[in-house]
This record gives C-alpha cells, sequence and structure tokens, in this order.
C-alpha cells in the first residue's frame, strides 16, 4: 500500500490517501505536518489536442491518441475526453476509429478516456457563433449519422455539442438521450425558444459557455442568458484568461453556480508547446505567447485554447474569484459527474490523484506528482 499526504483544497484538512491495487483504499487525516495540496486527478470533458498530438485531422492514430493521454496525465489530467470536431463524416469516423482503437491496445488509455466527445457538425454556420469550424461541412443533426459513428467506434460516443436552432433538433436530442449520450448546447446563435426546446428534449450541458458565440448580441433576449437561468443546463467554461474576461466569467459563474459549472482545457495540439510561431492545418500561422494565448500571426483573434486545465484552475481562482477548492472541485468532482463518478477521492474510486504547491496569485499549479490508476506517471 502507497500513500500520498497534501491538504484538501476545500478545508485545508492535512489527508493521506492509501492506494492499493490501483483503487483508493482509504482517506484519513494525515498523522503530521504536511507539505502541499492533495486533489483528485483532473477530469477534462474537452480536449482536441495536447503537446502535439491532435485527436483531428488525417494523420491521427491509436499511437496518437496513446500518447496524447500520457501527456496529458503529466500535466495532471488523468480522465479526459478526446474531442472530435467537424468535418466530413469519414473524418470524424477514422478519428472515432482511431480513439476505439487505442482503448483496446492500451489499458491506461481506456482507463483515462470514459468516452469521446463530437463537438459538430451540427452548429451554426453565422460568424462567430460557428468559430474555426468549417462552414462548408456544417449539416443538420441526423440519428443516421450518429448510428453509423457509434457503429464504427463500438458505441464510444458519450457526447454531442449541437446547435439547437436546426429543424428536428428535440428528435435528435430524445434519441441520444434514449441512448445514454450527453447532450450539450454550443456554438449557437439559437433563440431562447430553441434553447429550451433542446433542454426539455434532454439537453443538460452547455459547452464552453461565453465563446462560440457571436461579437454582437441583442441585450435581451438572447441564448447566453437562457443558457446561464436554466438550472437544467450544467455550464463549462474556458478559464485560461484569454477565452473570457474575469468579469464575465465571474458573472457566468455566479449565476450557475458552483454546482452547475465546470472548466474545460478545450485545448489544441499546441498546447504544452514552447512559446514562438507555428504553422497550421487550420488557420495557417499562430502565434502561441508566453502567457498561453494561440491567435492567428498578427491579429489580436484567438486560434484555440493553449493552457493545460492544471493552468486554468489556478486562473479560475483569480478570474472567477472563487476559493482553490471551488476551482479544484470544477475541474474534478463537477466534471466527472458526467464521466462516470470520476473526480473524488473516496474508497474504492479509481487512484488518479495530483499532489501539487500553489499560493494565492500563482498562474498555474505546480504539480508534485500524479498519479493515475495508482501508478506515478510524468
Amino acid at each position: 500500500m502507497t500513500s500520498y499526504e497534501g491538504r484538501d483544497p476545500a478545508t485545508g484538512r492535512a489527508l493521506s490517501v492509501r492506494v492499493e491495487d490501483g483503487r483508493v483504499a482509504e482517506v484519513v487525516a494525515a498523522s503530521g505536518p504536511v507539505d502541499g495540496w492533495l486533489a483528485p486527478g483532473l477530469v477534462d470533458l474537452q480536449v482536441n489536442g495536447f503537446g502535439g498530438y491532435d485527436v483531428n485531422g488525417p494523420a491521427v492514430t491509436p499511437e496518437t491518441v496513446i500518447e496524447l493521454g500520457r501527456a496529458l496525465a503529466a500535466a495532471g489530467t488523468t480522465s479526459f475526453l478526446p474531442t472530435v470536431i467537424t468535418a466530413p463524416e469519414d473524418e470524424i469516423i477514422a478519428s472515432l476509429r482511431a480513439v476505439a482503437a487505442a482503448r483496446e491496445a492500451d489499458q491506461a488509455t481506456r482507463d483515462a478516456i470514459p468516452f469521446v466527445h463530437v463537438e459538430g457538425p451540427h452548429l451554426s454556420p453565422e460568424d462567430g457563433a460557428r468559430g474555426v469550424h468549417p462552414l462548408e461541412q456544417l449539416r443538420p443533426p441526423s440519428v443516421d449519422e450518429f448510428r453509423r459513428w457509434q457503429d464504427a467506434c463500438g458505441g464510444i460516443v458519450g457526447l454531442v455539442t449541437l446547435s439547437p436552432h436546426y429543424a428536428g433538433t428535440a428528435e435528435y436530442v430524445r434519441a441520444l438521450s434514449r441512448a445514454d449520450v450527453i447532450v450539450a448546447l454550443g456554438h449557437t446563435a439559437a433563440s431562447p425558444e430553441q434553447i429550451t426546446a433542446a433542454a426539455d428534449a434532454g439537453a443538460v450541458m452547455s459547452t464552453h459557455l461565453g465563446n462560440g458565440a457571436s461579437a454582437v448580441l441583442p441585450r435581451h433576449p438572447n441564448h447566453l442568458w437562457t443558457q446561464l437561468s436554466d438550472d437544467r443546463l450544467t455550464a463549462g467554461f474556458i478559464a485560461d484568461g484569454h477565452h473570457l474576461p474575469a468579469d464575465a466569467l465571474t458573472a457566468m459563474v455566479r449565476a450557475k453556480g458552483i454546482e452547475r459549472s465546470f472548466l474545460v482545457s478545450d485545448s489544441v495540439a499546441l498546447a504544452g508547446s514552447a512559446p514562438g510561431d507555428y504553422e497550421t492545418a487550420v488557420g495557417g500561422t499562430v502565434h502561441l505567447s508566453a502567457e498561453g494565448r494561440l491567435s492567428y500571426a498578427g491579429t489580436p483573434y484567438l486560434a484555440g485554447a493553449a493552457r493545460s486545465l492544471a493552468d486554468d484552475v489556478a486562473s479560475a481562482v483569480t478570474l472567477a474569484r472563487v476559493g482553490l477548492g471551488d476551482a479544484v472541485r470544477m475541474a474534478t468532482m463537477n466534471p466527472g459527474r458526467f464521466a462516470g463518478g470520476r473526480g473524488v477521492l473516496r474508497p474504492g474510486a479509481p487512484a488518479d490523484l495530483v499532489c501539487f504547491d500553489w499560493a494565492p496569485g500563482d498562474s498555474a499549479l505546480s504539480l508534485r506528482t500524479v498519479v493515475r490508476g495508482g501508478r506515478v506517471v510524468g
């Protein structure tokens, strides 16, 4: 049996977590003073890529997915959803098959990936709301297409993000909900009535709320107010300091409440890379700053998210004006509820945990130890 010690971010109490056979065996008070913090491994419901690895595009292979999981674990994220974005159907299926094959080939990958998130292709065609999703590949939701995805990958699609402005959205949401697939709303300019109808049909989540939205909105009504006010929708937020200003993030988290808020990295392949200029398949030349801002070279426009979820936890303390315990909760237990109950430290749970240093004002968590499935990684 191995023990890991640190302070609980929620209470400040000194804890000792004892691990045996890849599971948490016991959580008790530490017998003496401890240094640093101790929390569950982070759970990220939206990962396009990280550390040079991308789950989208023609080059993705099972090994890509395996290495992506290893890179994320070293950065504190022990569970994640590979997020496949808008593309021709054959490319979406190729990515899904790569994830399925990776889970089949590698136990650690299977443990880290509960299922896949497909973001699109049923998104708004409007500029701003569409984000960087290719206009020519956007299309209405189709249960037949969804079934082809599932047939191709053994049914591992567990979360789909869509814009509910399409005719037939309610029927699609109900079909996916009956199949125990989570439906999220995002990249939308839908009306409040369309948002509400999707929630009535079974949608339960908002994808990176406040982003994937038009630059100019009516004061009221608009889709942001409706999503913020609907308690049936739990909202994801990108707290990297670049996607949402502090006042907006603070107001949104307060509107949803900590219990209905979670953090996502929404990271792309360049996340975790050294600052500099890079050539990408989508968007051409991009610039990654030392602060983790990824933008189209020579412009103020974002080209994706490039910070780890651990970094976003630290940023959320300042940006959302919350305590460390709440920031950690939004990156562990809250998203973990949608991923089979992950993100907790209790007897019988997977032994996924992080030990780290942090002090008020720090822009990142300083990881000491990451444990995934009872094994130290990194």
